[in-house]
């Protein structure tokens, strides 16, 4: 959560850390699940993540599947018995470090309308792609098969602030711009019927392979009183240096996006950037900087502090949304 907040990306930030907390203190999650890892055979491993906190169960498939991958050249790994996990990049940075590719996929909760329906079955299901890059950040392209994350729907509920055309409709179909309508009723997929086919791919990814729930059965964090949700991952980890000899990867990967970065700019355009620079430069600068928290979440964590007996953020800080060192 702080990783996404440094990087710029407030809708798996530290706003999701309230909701984590109550499920935790209700049941739904288990702060210390019996996550258990199976191995089925060859490269193929499946994971019940004890209904734990999908960071924590994901992490632990990642280092189940780390020496398959280094064994074999690949490993793929189905997870059942999740929670949200947060940002999907963040696994593809994992990988990255240890010099491998890896493809990630989640569930969710409904969001997304069938291609001509209304009522939301599909989560916004995300699949993020990850690649190690010498001298530079990890190429990581990391996208909702919504228009739009539905965590920033929720970030603008929670800010008081109106969501733009296009992003939403409501639960009688219509367009809207309120993000209370929007969360009872669909986020848009992207491109069309193109992201309703992703979200249905990843559905049969991370659902269907995995053993999980299918939405709309995946239980919902933000919704009182449904059980736990059951959210499935699949993982596909790559080690590259079995595919070939790591300096000639590299020395492909740089020639790659090097075209690209060297190529003619549009109008208006400044520099062209590969997937992954945008988020790793505000990582440095928030890094160096300190986060600035909405005022109203920074309100909301120092309730959560009081309520479960924790020292709120110390003499380092400042109210009223100003800086917060880390």
């Amino acid at each position: 959560m702080v990783r996404a907040e440094l990087e710029g990306a407030g809708s798996h930030g530290l706003g999701r850390l309230p909701v984590y907390a109550r499920r935790i203190r209700e049941g739904r999650i288990q702060a210390r699940p019996r996550v258990r890892v199976e191995r089925v055979g060859g490269c193929v491993l499946r994971v019940d993540g004890g209904n734990g906190l999908g960071q924590v169960v994901s992490y632990r498939a990642l280092e189940a599947a780390t020496p398959v991958a280094r064994e074999l050249g690949m490993a793929g790994v189905a997870v059942r018995r999740s929670n949200h996990f947060g940002a999907a990049s963040f696994y593809c940075q994992i990988a990255c470090q240890k010099q491998m590719a890896l493809i990630a996929t989640t569930n969710s909760p409904p969001g997304i309308a069938p291609w001509g329906g209304r009522e939301a079955l599909l989560g916004t299901n995300p699949i993020a792609v990850g690649f190690p890059v010498k001298g530079g950040p990890p190429l990581i392209a990391d996208l909702s098969s919504s228009v739009v994350a539905r965590g920033r729907i929720m970030l603008a509920a929670r800010e008081g602030r109106k969501i733009p055309e296009g992003w939403a409709m409501d639960s009688s179909g219509n367009p809207t711009t309120d993000p209370e309508e929007a969360l009872e009723g669909a986020v848009l997929p992207f491109g069309g019927a193109k992201g309703y086919a992703l979200a249905l791919a990843v559905e049969a990814l991370a659902g269907v392979i995995s053993g999980a729930s299918s939405s709309p059965e995946v239980g919902n964090l933000y919704r009182d009183g449904d059980p736990p949700a059951d959210v499935g991952h699949l993982f596909i980890l790559i080690d590259v240096g079995r595919w070939m000899p790591l300096e000639e990867y590299y020395a492909r990967m740089g020639r790659l996006l090097g075209r690209i970065k060297s190529s003619p700019k549009a109008r208006g355009a400044e520099e062209i950037l590969y997937p992954g620079e945008r988020r790793h430069r505000a990582y440095l600068a928030n890094s160096r900087e300190g986060l600035r928290l909405e005022p109203g979440l920074e309100a909301e964590l120092r309730k959560l502090a009081v309520v479960l007996g924790v020292a709120p953020p110390g003499a380092g800080d400042r109210r009223g949304g100003e800086r917060v060192d880390r």
